[in-house]
């Protein structure tokens, strides 16, 4: 600074204090201890905030990408391999059904009456022909006793009339040898035969009533058995649908509309259960008899169960398009029960999957993907492949379709990541958000 009249001047800071009360200017002073003021240091922070932000701008710009960056769906591609005799992971159909016993009755009585005992409940497992149930049949004890008292009266009325009819016989032949010898006569004779014929004719008639007594004896009989109600075949109740002292009658259960039919329990051999399913008319060209399933219960959801089709029905359902089929399962544990609901997948046997040397091609890994990751370019099939947050474009040959999935024989490998149904305009190399990341 050039030297002046106020060169030797010196500027000390100078601070105010007022006072809250008032503005009087009398209490106006200099605090000349007050430490001097650092020039420099608004512009060291200034550099500061400079380099941070110049540090900070590839992040920041980086985020800024991301964040405007095309929001996407993704899975990733599965390996399968199938064993030898059938496939366990080779599936061309899924269906929903339930689960049924393939021997399943609704037992009930022949005769209609009144409960008097009930040898069952839920669970209870029954053999063939073991009485489950008897309805009061005092009336037909009675019938029954009456039938055999009178057989008992038509056999001593037999039995009297072979008596009559021996002494009658013996009469006869007596007469017969007094007429050789000329001593009696031919009325006496006559009178014998007539007598004889007459016995004859009366036994035949007491056997006819004791094979008539002993017939009513047996419908007796046969009416107490109706009282009975047994187990058709070895196996299970699974419903109880009566109680002591109900009226039934094999029309249904007096005042319970919902018992038709006079059943009182319905008995299931769990021996044998199955997957009651429908297929529609279009997939059934699918299945063949025989073919491996694999079953899989609502209930449990982490096991799953070998079946096989059993039967695909003769005949269709023209109101809903459908065909009815059946499913065994081949390996049901406890946790299998008649009317739970059951998913069932249809597998290809391995015997459709051979090449033409006949080696068998269901032994090599097969890779799929969803039909949705599919997409076509320039007549090309392709399949976005996202890595590190960045979508690559690769042309994929595919193979056959199995439900929802297709075969990739090459271009992606199974365990990387590909977009489901790809946004519109999305390029090679772009970046792209995975959804819930």
């Amino acid at each position: 600074m050039p030297a002046g009249p106020w060169s030797c001047i010196s500027f000390v800071p100078v601070t105010i204090h007022t006072e809250p009360s008032g503005s009087d200017l009398s209490r106006l002073r200099i605090n000349r201890d007050a430490p001097p003021r650092l020039r420099w240091l608004p512009w060291v922070a200034v550099v500061v905030l400079a380099v941070s932000a110049a540090g900070l701008y590839p992040r920041v710009r980086a985020l800024v990408a991301e964040r405007q960056a095309p929001e996407v769906d993704v899975v990733r591609a599965t390996q399968i391999v199938t064993t030898p005799g059938g496939s366990t992971a080779l599936p061309v159909l899924v269906a929903t059904g339930y689960v049924v016993a393939r021997r399943s009755s609704d037992v009930g009585v022949k005769v209609g009456g009144r409960i008097a005992t009930l040898r069952f409940e839920e669970g209870t497992r029954v053999r063939r022909g073991a009485v489950i149930a008897e309805i009061e049949h005092a009336d037909i004890d009675a019938q029954l006793e009456a039938a055999r008292r009178a057989v008992a009266e038509a056999e001593a009325m037999l039995a009297q009339t072979i008596a009559a009819r021996d002494e009658d016989v013996r009469n006869l032949d007596r007469q017969r040898a007094l007429a050789r010898d000329g001593i009696t006569t031919n009325a006496n004779l006559t009178a014998a035969e007539a007598a004889a014929a007459v016995s004859a004719a009366r036994v035949k008639s007491a056997e006819a009533a004791i094979a008539s007594a002993r017939a009513r004896v047996r419908v007796a009989e046969e009416a107490l058995e109706n009282t009975n109600v047994r187990a058709p075949f070895d196996g299970v109740v699974i419903k109880k649908r009566a109680e002591v002292g109900e009226t039934v009658s094999p029309f249904g259960v007096q005042g319970q509309a919902s018992r038709e039919g006079g059943a009182i329990a319905t008995i299931a051999d769990l021996g044998e259960l199955e997957v009651q399913t429908e297929v529609s008319e279009n997939s059934v060209a699918k299945l063949t008899p025989g073919m491996p399933a694999e079953v899989t219960l609502q209930a449990y959801q982490g096991q799953t169960y070998r079946g096989r089709l059993r039967q695909i029905f003769p005949s269709a359902d023209r109101a809903k398009a459908i065909v009815e089929v059946r499913v065994s399962i081949l390996d049901a544990d406890a946790h299998v029960k008649p009317e739970m609901t059951a998913s069932v997948t249809f597998q290809e046997p391995a015997s459709q999957r051979r090449g033409q040397t006949g080696s068998q091609i269901g032994a090599d890994p097969i890779v799929t993907v969803p039909k949705r990751a599919v997409s076509e370019q320039n007549g090309q099939s392709i399949v976005w492949v996202v890595t590190d947050g960045t979508a690559a474009r690769r042309p994929v040959a595919l193979g056959s379709e199995r439900i929802d999935q297709i075969e990739v024989k090459s271009g992606v490998m199974a365990g990387e990541t590909v977009i489901i149904n790809a946004p519109a305009g999305l390029t090679d190399r772009a970046r792209v958000r995975v959804k819930g990341s």
